[in-house]
């Protein structure tokens, strides 16, 4: 006892002394006319000092990182505690996502969110339980009433864990707007992470633009840059003319443990004066897709290297940025010499900078012959329409003007039953799906409810047949084909077989999988009563766990799993516990 209570304060003491430069002011970061509460949260974890594996806004695939990952030693179990006094406004189980995440409404308007978690409290998961039985699902999101669940500050409400999409132990922890549902940086919110270590600045770009769209074939360059520690400047004074832009790459740690992490903002003046600015406060969902627009998105395909452009695509809904002029876009053109200066700050307020200096050209650059092609507008809807394909633009679905390409292929060999239709290129990003339709002449009527939409990768876009189309919504652009799936689930016990007695084993183990459409539905019957099934999409592991409702005995159990076209493979064993 006496061992254990010098080793928690020692640990107290070392966190303390880490924490040690932290001004609760600190947490009203620049860049912000809003005033946030940094009293009433608690930390979620009492694991000290604490450390992220992801930062808040930092670059995933498709979206803007939603909330802060505390890392948990590379270990599940920590018990998760409700930051502050509120009751559970919404309850949610996934194959993948979050896997398993509570929602916490508090008095002072905001919401936190716990994800990826190992398993509930008793009365939360006994709650859950009952409602996944009353519904006969796995998977649920189901909003309680006020008064169903109430939390206290400091009350355990479940242990962390690495269910759903998480790639590794952690806990995903977010703050949002009650009212709108914006997610908010939770180091406004005085959540503290020991941190006095500035960002990394490791690449600078230039993107010669003069007048068009920014796309896969605009002219990028390289700039040299040297320095450390916070102070950056290019190698060499840069010509340039005409109309340019510039990107960054940068990246950002904190102190103890820590992850590569994002930056909270970035900064680019022009001659003293601040022509560009990103601050990661806050975002609604709906714009988070964006990021393949605030990033050089044929640049992270090819190379998988982030580069944040300081120049805001016209069809950019993001609403993180200010003090822009001419959309970031600079000319050069007067033959003076500029001085130009990022300014990089993480979420506690560390700053690096990069100068550098531009010698400008005397006259505009030379604009280059455009190819031809059909020209899209990206305020309005468009639509295309060629043999045996049409293809609608939604308004919202483009982030910049589109010299739109078309190119029909022939049908390839196999499970095909369209020519291969080239709809513009992988390279230029959308931000909602368009509406894809291709002609099904020579599909027999007998497959025409198993038929769907792929890519040339094998990747299936879903779809449903319709005056005499197949229609679906692809989320990005490639070379499309109508295919059809007949092939019912794959289903493989891991540790039941027939006759096989369970006794001692605290649940019954399966593999399932699909060839092309994608499991939609997964149902389990012993002894002809139905029994909750728990999924692990990124291992493919599905799951009974043994309670009181299966006693000692001989049992049956019933398995069938159907995919998104109603293809569906059923297993039955006889066991005994």
């Amino acid at each position: 006892m006496i061992k254990s209570q010098i080793l928690n304060i020692t640990k107290f003491f070392i966190y303390v002394l880490l924490l040690f430069t932290f001004n609760p002011s600190d947490a009203q970061q620049i860049f912000s006319s809003n005033k946030y509460p940094i009293t009433d949260f608690r930390q979620p974890l009492d694991i000290t000092p604490p450390a992220l594996a992801g930062s808040f806004g930092e670059i995933r695939g498709n979206h803007f990182h939603s909330g802060i990952d505390f890392r948990t030693n590379q270990r599940e179990g920590y018990p998760v505690y409700a930051v502050a006094d509120g009751y559970i406004s919404r309850l949610r189980v996934q194959n993948s996502g979050f896997g398993q995440a509570l929602y916490i409404n508090h008095p002072n308007g905001f919401t936190t969110v716990y994800g990826h978690l190992q398993r509930f409290s008793p009365k939360i998961a006994t709650i859950v339980k009952n409602l996944e039985y009353e519904k006969k699902s796995f998977e649920i999101d189901e909003f309680p009433d006020a008064t169903l669940i109430p939390v206290r500050k400091g009350e355990i409400i479940a242990w962390s864990g690495n269910r759903g999409s998480s790639g590794g132990p952690h806990l995903h922890f977010e703050i949002r707007d009650t009212k709108t549902e914006e997610t908010i940086n939770p180091q406004f919110f005085g959540i503290l992470i020991p941190d006095n270590i500035p960002p990394v600045i490791h690449g600078l770009y230039v993107y010669r633009l003069n007048g068009k769209t920014f796309n896969e074939a605009t002219p990028k360059q390289a700039i040299a840059i040297t320095g450390a520690a916070g102070l950056y400047k290019a190698s060499a004074p840069v010509s340039l003319t005409g109309e340019v832009g510039f990107g960054v790459v940068t990246t950002d740690r904190h102190n103890g443990m820590s992850g590569t992490n994002g930056v909270y903002s970035i900064q680019l003046e022009l001659d003293g004066k601040m022509i560009y600015t990103s601050a990661l406060e806050r975002f609604a969902f709906e714009d988070s897709k964006a990021i393949n627009s605030h990033i050089d998105y044929p640049t992270y395909l090819n190379t998988k290297r982030s580069i944040q452009k300081s120049f805001v695509d016209p069809g950019n809904p993001l609403k993180i940025y200010s003090g822009l002029i001419n959309n970031g876009r600079i000319s050069f053109n007067d033959g003076a010499t500029h001085q130009l200066r990022y300014i990089i700050t993480d979420s506690k307020g560390n700053a690096s900078t990069l100068s550098f200096t531009v010698t400008a050209g005397s006259a505009p650059a030379v604009t280059p012959i455009v190819p031809g092609g059909t020209i899209y507008s990206f305020g309005k809807e468009n639509e295309f329409t060629g043999e045996g394909v049409k293809v609608v633009f939604p308004k919202g679905t483009l982030y910049s003007d589109l010299n739109f390409s078309y190119k029909k292929l022939p049908k390839p060999a196999g499970n095909a039953w369209s020519e291969i239709h080239l709809i513009h290129n992988r390279f230029t990003p959308l931000h909602v799906g368009f509406n894809l339709w291709i002609k099904a002449d020579q599909l027999p009527e007998n497959l025409r409810s198993k038929a769907l939409i792929v890519n040339t990768n094998g990747s299936s876009q879903g779809g449903y047949f319709e005056d005499g189309y197949i229609k679906a919504t692809p989320k990005n652009f490639g070379n499309f084909y109508i295919s059809t799936d007949t092939i019912a689930p794959r289903i493989t016990p891991v540790n039941i077989a027939e006759g096989k007695s369970m006794a001692g084993l605290s649940k019954i183990l399966f593999k399932i999988s699909d060839n092309l459409s994608g499991i939609k539905s997964f149902n389990a019957y012993i002894d002809g009563q139905w029994a909750l099934m728990e999924f692990d999409a990124k291992t493919a592991t599905l799951w009974h766990s043994f309670d009181e409702r299966t006693g000692a005995g001989k049992h049956t159990l019933e398995l069938a799993v159907s995919d998104l076209k109603d293809n569906v493979r059923r297993y039955s064993v006889h066991f005994s516990k």
